[in-house]
């Protein structure tokens, strides 16, 4: 939360100090890009998220708050998910290697708490939404 604090103090200090209108345009286009970037870590349990993409943080806040699905609704979910991506990332000649690079080490025996689960679900929703993929026949969801 500190480092969210500290950038958003940073946009508005560089924006103030900017002098003309293309520096101005610089400086945010840089600052928005490092904020789409989320990192989530753990060292004692050795795991680390990144999200780096887009749009991603905009979007989030336009969805349902932390603390409206439960930790194993959200649990459940991303197993769902991961083993379909992982999947996909398994399959470059089905489905596009660009958009599924890597696989996403996801061990269902490890508690990696509710703001990991949250946004990974999330992401996931961005991920359908943004790049028109389906992962989960789930009713009520559309492109």
């Amino acid at each position: 939360m500190k480092t969210i604090v500290y950038v958003v103090v940073l946009v508005v200090f560089v924006m103030s100090c900017a002098t003309t209108t293309q520096k101005r345009k610089m400086d945010v286009a840089s600052v928005n890009k490092a904020s789409d970037t989320i990192r989530i870590a753990n060292d004692s349990l050795e795991y680390e998220i990144l999200i780096i993409e887009p749009g991603f943080n905009s979007w989030i806040i336009t969805q349902r708050p932390r603390g409206y699905y439960s930790v194993q609704f959200l649990e459940s979910r991303n197993r769902l998910y991961v083993t379909q991506y992982n999947q996909r990332v398994m399959q470059p000649q089905r489905f596009d290697p660009n958009l599924y690079m890597q696989q996403i080490n996801y061990e269902p025996n490890i508690n990696y708490g509710y703001e990991v689960n949250y946004l990974l679900y999330n992401y996931f929703l961005y991920f359908e939404q943004r790049y028109r993929q389906r992962f989960i026949a789930t009713r009520g969801r559309s492109f």
